[in-house]
């Protein structure tokens, strides 16, 4: 993608719990997160070509993420974000209750360790859990703050 940088689309599920709105997180896979808390949490996502639309690209990788169907719901559009990395990330919200033990996470291959010749395979999110707003921003992904912010002016 010549031009412009890469980007991502994904779902933030949120629910209604008698202590607030609770956003479920994926904890990114692989060996460079395995003992990262802050920062290391994203909205689950995935990369998509100028072709696909966003919407359908968050359903398709929260599908390919987590192993089961995102949920049929109103989507909340949370817009976008640029990422340190220069990925810019399109998010909606949508209503919805998920067990974090019934995911089946998509995988990666990567070198591992570095330059040991040996390709191992890892989950793209190890675990997923559902956070309070105020602790979600504290992990998650710096920039993806914003979809915390915006998601609470919406007043769920």
């Amino acid at each position: 993608m010549s031009g412009q940088g890469r980007r991502s689309a994904g779902l933030l599920l949120f629910r209604h719990t008698g202590h607030g709105p609770e956003v479920l997180l994926g904890h990114m896979g692989g060996p460079y997160f395995a003992r990262r808390d802050a920062g290391a949490w994203t909205v689950p996502k995935g990369e998509y070509e100028p072709d696909e639309p966003p919407w359908e690209a968050a359903r398709r990788e929260f599908q390919e993420e987590l192993g089961l169907p995102p949920p049929d719901g109103e989507a909340v559009p949370l817009g976008e974000v640029r990422q340190s990395n220069g990925k810019i990330v399109t998010a909606w919200a949508v209503e919805g209750e998920l067990d974090p033990a019934a995911i089946e996470p998509g995988t990666f291959t990567m070198e591992w360790p570095p330059r040991s010749g040996r390709i191992q395979e890892f989950p793209e999110l190890d675990r997923v859990e559902w956070f309070g707003l105020d602790r979600a921003r504290e992990v998650i992904v710096p920039a993806q703050a914003a979809f915390l912010d915006r998601l609470a002016e919406h007043s769920v």
